[in-house]
């Protein structure tokens, strides 16, 4: 990456999706020379800190795009829907963690994690369609599946991810949290986000007037696990369960083998770059213990009735994985950027 610094906004950066970029951007060192943090009206005025600077949440114009090398759309789908072009048509690469341009004909659901194991060099254009940072749990159970076949062979994968209620943004922690409290205090439980109960609870619906469906919501992990994975590569079939928890995606993974592997062997090949494999029971992987990381903790136990069975456990921070996704996917595009000066 060139020194030269890049002039950045971020779009929904109140949300925890938008602070967690930021956080990351200042982490990596990216050469931004000037941040802007955008949102809606009720965060104008909000103070945030970027490195050693505090600054404050301005109102999303469309002015604010001019003169941008990258902008990261944090917010919801409905924010992205409505300036992402604008952005675009002022010379910005778009990044977009609101999946609302997934479905764009030029866009690109990517992981640069799986970009590399994978030996993939995405191409380089003056002009790129938007890039979809891909589904967080996708990213993960990707990087374990493909690492699992450097021990042998891999016959099948059955997974069952529980989903945090910080997925749903703020909005989604605050019912959990109000739930539970009511809960206790024998109240009424609010359900505008879910439209079920999720405090104490494990749901693999949600209620009908919840938007998105944990139904929609498998299609898009299963979806981004292909686009990353490749059509060629091992589909496994997954559940998604709505747990009672705040951060972290939480996945209970069986592999079956083509033949028995020695758990010590599996573990080499899951271990590395963006994993660590935990062998003590007080470090056995937890939503808790991965928050904050940018890991994907793991641990592995043998099937005493299937030889050839391993169980996966696993957990990551969900909002730092998209974020680090977004930054990385951000660094690929630089050599693109006009060199001579800043846009």
């Amino acid at each position: 990456m060139r020194a030269k610094p890049y002039r950045v906004a971020i779009v929904g950066a109140a949300s925890l999706r938008g602070k967690e970029v930021a956080e990351v951007l200042n982490d990596r060192n990216f050469p931004a020379v000037d941040v802007k943090l955008l949102d809606d009206d009720e965060a104008l005025g909000q103070l945030e800190t970027m490195g050693d600077e505090v600054t404050f949440i301005q109102r999303v114009r469309n002015e604010q795009f001019e003169h941008l090398d990258f902008t990261f759309f944090a917010s919801d789908a409905a924010s992205t829907r409505k300036s992402w072009k604008t952005a675009r048509d002022a010379g910005s690469a778009i990044v977009d963690l609101s999946y609302a341009l997934e479905d764009e004909s030029n866009a690109a659901i990517r992981s640069p994690w799986i970009e590399r194991h994978l030996g993939q060099t995405p191409a380089l254009e003056l002009q790129p369609g938007p890039c979809v940072v891909a589904h967080p749990a996708a990213v993960s159970l990707a990087l374990l599946v493909l690492r699992a076949q450097k021990a042998g062979k891999v016959r099948s994968v059955v997974c069952t991810v529980m989903e945090p209620a910080s997925e749903h943004g703020q909005k989604g922690m605050d019912e959990l949290h109000e739930q539970t409290v009511n809960l206790l205090s024998f109240q009424e439980l609010p359900k505008n986000v879910f439209d079920t109960q999720v405090a104490f609870n494990l749901a693999e619906t949600y209620g009908p007037n919840s938007t998105p469906t944990l139904q929609s919501i498998r299609q898009r992990l299963l979806k981004h696990y292909q686009r990353i994975a490749g059509k060629d590569a091992l589909q496994p079939a997954i559940q998604l369960i709505q747990a009672p928890i705040f951060h972290g995606h939480a996945f209970s993974i069986y592999m079956e083998m083509e033949q028995p592997v020695a758990l010590g062997d599996l573990s080499q090949a899951l271990a590395g770059e963006h994993v660590t494999v935990t062998r003590q029971s007080e470090d056995s992987p937890s939503n808790v213990n991965a928050a904050g990381q940018g890991d994907i903790l793991i641990s592995l136990t043998g099937d005493e009735n299937h030889p050839k069975g391993v169980w996966v456990w696993a957990a990551s921070d969900n909002l730092r994985i998209a974020a680090v996704t977004a930054v990385e996917c951000a660094e690929t595009m630089t050599p693109t950027r006009p060199r001579g000066k800043i846009q």
